[in-house]
């Protein structure tokens, strides 16, 4: 995490005390009394309920109080002491949503998932406040992510039949992930495609190895936008989704990207990591619909590569809605896929970068 992303008195806040909680893996689908019953045989079925009434449990960090709320694999389900508090969510960055999915533009410092420690200040659990209110049945689920420190777009589904379509066969689909990355020193070649072996190791930091063996190809491809010294501004384009690829690739190279104290110690200028995920092209394969999502470059990027300021004239709400719905947004309406659509291609990456 880049240490200057998040003020001090914010880095605490949505954090738990381990000793506190307990947490425990989802493996099959089924709801979430049946679920806490079967984990605590010991505990009578009034005492759940009322965990669940005092909003003692949460789902992936979020408070849940709905005995049949449903479960899916991979979900995490928390137990606490005491209750999770349920904050009403106001000014959400969505720009699009749908019947299938939401799609987001998350700031920089923000998780994408609850953590270890870190419960309250994840973009799943904004999202998921914000459907509950409408419906408390309703929930999202988790398709990509991004890293903390890395913005821009990022994808929920509303179905967990949505969320399996577009995970199993995200490698396929994604037609492209476009990022703005800003790096120190000047480019040798204006424009390239890198192409790397990338493993991690028991630190989980992820580096380049020369053993195809155990490396997963990667490769990444850039175009120079502008160089104002010191930084480059870059448009990247990424063919495979490993984890930390661009910033591991183009700081192997020596080209860090700023405020990356992760993979380096490059400068920090703009008091974030100089990573904005922007474009995201996809087809939904339940039924062909095209998905075409695109976010405007940080201010903090123009600022620093063009000298820009932000625009004086704020947008109302009505105006900022209609902008990333009509004008962000474009959605191309294709054939349906076969009903048997689902194989057994294997999970591509979905990680954040």
């Amino acid at each position: 995490m880049n240490k200057n992303a998040v003020k001090p008195k914010e880095r605490n806040k949505g954090l738990v005390d381990p000793s506190q909680i307990k947490e425990f893996n989802v493996y099959v689908e089924t709801k979430l009394l049946d679920f806490l019953l079967f984990k605590l045989p010991s505990t009578p079925r009034k005492n759940v309920k009322t965990m669940l009434s005092k909003h003692c449990v949460a789902v992936n960090g979020v408070p849940v109080s709905q005995f049949d709320y449903p479960l899916v694999k991979e979900d995490v389900v928390t137990i606490s002491k005491t209750p999770i508090t349920k904050h009403a969510r106001k000014d959400l960055p969505i720009i699009y949503e749908d019947e299938d999915i939401i799609a987001m533009d998350k700031p920089s410092g923000l998780l994408s998932v609850a953590t270890d420690r870190e419960k309250g200040r994840t973009a799943y659990r904004l999202i998921s406040d914000y459907v509950a209110a409408k419906n408390p049945k309703n929930r999202v689920y988790v398709v990509h992510r991004l890293d903390e420190d890395t913005s821009g777009i990022l994808i929920f589904a509303k179905s967990n039949k949505v969320r399996e379509a577009l995970q199993n066969h995200w490698q396929e689909i994604v037609k492209d992930r476009g990022y703005y990355a800003i790096v120190e020193g000047e480019m040798e070649e204006k424009s390239a495609i890198l192409r790397d072996y990338l493993t991690q190791n028991d630190l989980h930091l992820v580096f380049v190895t020369k053993n195809k063996t155990i490396g997963k190809l990667s490769i990444t491809k850039y175009q120079e936008i502008t160089y104002r010294a010191p930084y480059s501004l870059l448009d990247v384009h990424i063919d495979s989704g490993r984890k930390n690829q661009i910033r591991v690739q183009l700081g192997h190279r020596g080209h860090y990207v700023i405020g990356d104290d992760k993979y380096g110690e490059p400068a920090n200028p703009i008091g974030r990591l100089g990573l904005h995920a922007y474009s995201l092209i996809f087809t939904n394969p339940l039924n062909g619909k095209e998905y075409r999502f695109n976010s405007p470059m940080p201010d903090s990027f123009k600022q620093l590569m063009f000298g820009k300021k932000a625009p004086a004239k704020a947008l109302t709400s009505a105006e900022k809605q209609k902008r990333d719905t009509y004008s962000q947004t474009r959605i191309k309406k294709g054939q349906a896929k076969k009903p048997d659509y689902f194989g057994q291609s294997k999970k591509g990456g979905r990680h954040g970068h």
